[in-house]
C-alpha cells in the first residue's frame, strides 16, 4: 500500500519530549518494513531516512498536498477529511468535547478512550524497544520518578511530589523545572522539598538512564488519559506503576505490574511494599506495547476500510 501519515503540526523525529511524533515514527518504520510506501505529510525541519517525507504547506490546501498515489490516508490531526475522496482513518490522540462529532473511521488508542467517545475501535500505542538500549541489572534501585508535563497541573505533580515525601523516598521529576511559577503555585511546600529532584527536558538516552535506576512510575494523573506513554516507558525500564484510576489506566496496568487507586493512602503502602519484579515489568511492555503489533492492527484497520467497510 502507498500510505500517507499527515501529522502537519509536529516535527519527526522526536528529539526529546514528543508523543504523537514518537508514535507516528514507529508506525512509519513499521510499515515500511512491511515492505510498504510510506511516506509521511509533516512540519518543516522533519527528516526521515525511511519514508518520503512531504513539508506541509500552510500556504496550500491539505487537498493539493496529497500525492496522488495514495491508497490511505492515515491522519494525526483535529482537521477531518470530508472533502477528500482518498479513503482514511484517523487517530484521536487526546481527548474531546462532550458535543464533537469525530468521523467514522476515528481509531482511539485504548478501550477506555474509545469507550467515552461512544466508539468501539482502538489500537493501542507502541514503541520500538530496540531503540530503548538498555538492561536490567541487579544494581539497587533508589528513588521514584515522575514522567510528564510537569506544569499541566491534570498531570498531578503535587500528590506525586506528597506521596514520595510521605514514604521517604525521592522523587526524580524528569519534564519539570522547580523554580516555575505555573510549576509552583500549587502544592508548594511539597515540590522544594529536598527529596524532590528537577532534570527537566531530558532526551532518550538521560530518560532511560534514569529510570533503569527507578522503583517505579507515580503517575496520580487527574484527568482521563488516553494511552500513556510514560507508562509503558517506564514498565519497559522495570518500573512498576502507581497510578490513579482514571482513564486508561487500569486497563494498562495489571496486578503484576502495579497498583492503582483515587486513595493516596493507598498508594503509599503500595509503595511501602513494593515487591513488584522488574522483568515482569519489561516483558509485559515488550510484548504488548511494541510498534510491530501496532502497526499490524493499523494494516488490519486500513484493509477494511479499503474494502468499504466502517470502522465504527
Amino acid at each position: 500500500m502507498n500510505i500517507l501519515i499527515i501529522s502537519k503540526h509536529n516535527k519527526i523525529p522526536a528529539l526529546q519530549y514528543g508523543g504523537t511524533e514518537r508514535v507516528i515514527w514507529y508506525l512509519g518504520y513499521e510499515l515500511s518494513k512491511l515492505n510498504h510506501n510510506v511516506s509521511f505529510l509533516v512540519k518543516k525541519g522533519s527528516s526521515c531516512n525511511f519514508a518520503n517525507v512531504i513539508i506541509y504547506d500552510e500556504s496550500k490546501g491539505l487537498k493539493s498536498q496529497i500525492p496522488e498515489n495514495t491508497d490511505i490516508i492515515h491522519s494525526h490531526n483535529v482537521e477531518y477529511l470530508s472533502d477528500i475522496k482518498t479513503p482514511s482513518v484517523f487517530t484521536l490522540h487526546g481527548n474531546t468535547e462532550a458535543d464533537s462529532i469525530l468521523p467514522k473511521n476515528t481509531i482511539c488508542i485504548s478501550k477506555n478512550h474509545a469507550e467515552r467517545n461512544n466508539l468501539n475501535t482502538f489500537v493501542y500505542n507502541g514503541l520500538n524497544w530496540d531503540d530503548y538500549n538498555i538492561e536490567l541489572t541487579n544494581s539497587a534501585r533508589s528513588y521514584y520518578h515522575f514522567l510528564g508535563k510537569a506544569t499541566w497541573k491534570v498531570k498531578n505533580l503535587a500528590d506525586a511530589a506528597k506521596i514520595a515525601v510521605k514514604t521517604n523516598n525521592r522523587l526524580i521529576v524528569l519534564g519539570g523545572e522547580k523554580w516555575n511559577y505555573k510549576n509552583l503555585k500549587k502544592g508548594f511546600i511539597w515540590k522544594v522539598n529536598p527529596l524532590i529532584k528537577y532534570h527537566g527536558m531530558v532526551n532518550d538516552k538521560q530518560k532511560m538512564a534514569i529510570l533503569s535506576k527507578s522503583k517505579g512510575l507515580i503517575f496520580t494523573v487527574k484527568w482521563h488519559e488516553p494511552f500513556g506513554l510514560a507508562i509503558i516507558e517506564s514498565l519497559f525500564a522495570g518500573c512498576p506503576i502507581f497510578g490513579s484510576t482514571l482513564g486508561s489506566l487500569p486497563e494498562l496496568i495489571t496486578d503484576d505490574v502495579g497498583v492503582t487507586s483515587d486513595d493516596n493512602d493507598i498508594l503509599i503502602e503500595a509503595i511501602k511494599h513494593n515487591n513488584f519484579n522488574p522483568k515482569v515489568c519489561r516483558d509485559y511492555a515488550y510484548h504488548t506495547f511494541n510498534s510491530k503489533q501496532m502497526a499490524k492492527n493499523y494494516i488490519k484497520l486500513y484493509e477494511n476500510v479499503l474494502n468499504g467497510e466502517a470502522l465504527n
